[in-house]
């Protein structure tokens, strides 16, 4: 497989195993949940590198889904390389402008992504998807990079997205963007993508229903549809050939009566209102004429103006399924700066060019299941959680969403977007604005570096809380409570499988002797959930840690070094 070649690779290649783990620091007040938790919606402020980095415990491998959409290095996007790698040419570009006269802009932009494809990687579940925007001036390095990161066996398209018109003066108008998407393990994927729920059929029921409730009379109701389609055409497609609506909802024509490729049925099906025989297929019928009467019977059948036309069935708006095309048109760039000048009508142009939330919400509904974790690490206005939202109020699921913003309006536009489209926009002309799609988050702030030897950096052991704490962010990922503590058992907190206890004295001469004995197992609070215990040591047979339900743990190696260190 060719590989691509840039200034600083040989020093990015391995940087994300570098990246210490930091602390994901709570701020319940900027969330929507009584208590902060890693297992929630979440938005975290700082740093995407590090945050993926201290997010690896809680979520490897148990991401469905991941969207991002990274700088394009336009040269106009004021974004700057500010990776602390260890290499004096890197060093040289930390906090400068990337501009389009950066003869290294291209190199300072791969080197950007390395590090942070290889931990979004390290994120997805075994059936999980990343999905990448990217335009013109990246896409044939981002395709580079992602066949050396994801195997170029794991690349499962390009979609060509037709969102703008471009009336500028020049050669080749540029009217589309991509979206470039690769599998964490391409044979774990469904064979087909298909979607029971994306935009346009949503509106498209959403209509009739109305129109069943407030037109009782036929042909009233479908001229009100008609008038309605004929103004969201646009807006429906690849929907718009549903251009009736009945007692059943809102349908469509499928000429699926024809026998393809031999002789099918021959009987006549006579057209109500000539009474005479409609022209058949060229090779007859599919179908026997006891599952035409049935159809009949339920009104299923289309029939032309006369008989020379051949009859077509009903196929209604609910049992449609899209698959995901190569090309999406019909969701116009325009859409997302829309959303966000009804969301913040007080600041319509707090941030530009956002994507339309129904561009990652038809993506959403193709690849992710109802209860998935969707993670984008370039979260920008919070598209990305609205989608989430707005997926889970079209089809009751119940996905997650992780957004990683390093811009200090990560409170002040990512979250508050999330906090008004949640709880509801009472000006708002959409009605799902207007009632709020419900739900809730966590908000964090990334921490100081969470490095073993900054628990050892004095001249005594670290106490018992701080090693506390340390021990059970790196094993459960999880919010580390004191107030849940209790030193007398060494209890420290409790997941969702298991409780954790550290047995642990900042004594040198202690230390030496404590282990996880059978004393101490005995001692342990009784009951049914697993105990994850850390200690210096054990003195117990796998058989009889199987018994207890104990999973045993060694305390991290450098405590021990840090022991001889304070002898000396």
């Amino acid at each position: 497989m060719p590989r691509l070649s840039f200034k600083g690779k040989v020093f990015v290649e391995n940087h994300h195993l570098a990246v210490p783990f930091h602390e994901l620091v709570p701020v319940r007040d900027k969330g929507l949940s009584e208590k902060a938790s890693l297992h929630d919606n979440l938005i975290i402020h700082g740093d995407n590198l590090a945050a993926l980095k201290s997010l690896l415990p809680t979520y490897h491998g148990k991401v469905k889904c991941v969207y991002i959409d990274p700088p394009y290095n336009t040269g106009k996007e004021g974004w700057a390389y500010n990776d602390k790698v260890n290499s004096p040419l890197m060093q040289d570009w930390l906090g400068r402008v990337v501009d389009r006269d950066d003869l290294t802009r291209h190199d300072k932009w791969c080197c950007m992504m390395v590090p942070r494809l290889k931990l979004l990687r390290e994120m997805l579940s075994e059936d999980g998807v990343i999905f990448v925007s990217i335009d013109d001036n990246e896409v044939h390095h981002l395709r580079c990079l992602m066949d050396e990161v994801f195997g170029e066996d794991n690349r499962v398209g390009q979609i060509i997205w037709h969102g703008s018109t471009d009336n500028n003066p020049t050669n080749i108008a540029t009217e589309h963007e991509y979206i470039v998407c690769y599998a964490a393990d391409r044979q774990a994927l469904e064979e087909v993508w298909k979607s029971a729920s994306f935009g346009p059929k949503a509106a498209l029921e959403r209509i009739g229903a109305e129109l069943l409730e407030a037109h009782p009379e036929p042909e009233e109701r479908q001229r009100e549809y008609s008038r309605w389609l004929k103004e969201h055409k646009a807006q429906v497609k690849p929907l718009d050939r549903y251009k009736f609506i009945d007692e059943g909802g809102v349908f469509t024509g499928s000429q699926s009566v024809h026998n393809p490729g031999r002789e099918g049925y021959r009987y006549d099906v006579i057209h109500p209102v000539t009474g005479r025989p409609c022209k058949q297929p060229l090779m007859g019928y599919r179908f026997p004429e006891s599952t035409m009467d049935r159809l009949l019977e339920e009104d299923r059948v289309i029939f032309g103006a006369d008989e020379s036309k051949i009859i077509e069935l009903k196929v209604y708006v609910e049992d449609y399924e899209a698959k995901l095309g190569s090309v999406i048109a019909g969701i116009d760039s325009r859409r997302g700066a829309n959303e966000i000048r009804e969301i913040f009508p007080e600041d319509p142009q707090v941030f530009k060019n956002p994507k339309p939330s129904t561009l990652i919400g038809e993506l959403l509904s193709f690849a992710t299941d109802p209860d998935s974790i969707v993670l984008d690490s370039f979260a920008g206005s919070g598209t990305t959680g609205h989608a989430v939202l707005a997926q889970n109020a079209a089809d009751g699921g119940s996905r997650r969403f992780i957004l990683v913003e390093c811009e200090d309006y990560a409170d002040s536009l990512t979250a508050e977007r999330m906090r008004r489209v949640i709880e509801g926009i009472p000006d708002a002309n959409d009605d799902a604005l207007k009632a709020g799609l419900g739900g809730t988050f966590s908000y964090f702030e990334l921490g100081r570096p969470m490095r073993q030897e900054s628990l050892l950096d004095g001249s005594n052991l670290p106490p018992w809380e701080k090693l506390a704490s340390y021990v059970f962010f790196t094993a459960t990922g999880q919010e580390f409570d004191p107030a849940e503590t209790d030193r007398e058992t060494g209890f420290v907190g409790h997941t969702g499988s298991h409780d954790v206890f550290l047995i642990y004295e900042p004594d040198m001469e202690k230390l030496k002797s404590l282990a996880l004995s059978l004393p101490v197992a005995r001692a342990l609070p009784a009951g049914s959930r697993r105990k994850l215990v850390f200690a210096p040591t054990k003195y117990l047979d796998p058989e009889f840690l199987h018994q207890y339900r104990i999973d045993f743990q060694q305390l991290p190696f450098q405590i021990y070094e840090a022991i001889e260190r304070l002898e000396r």
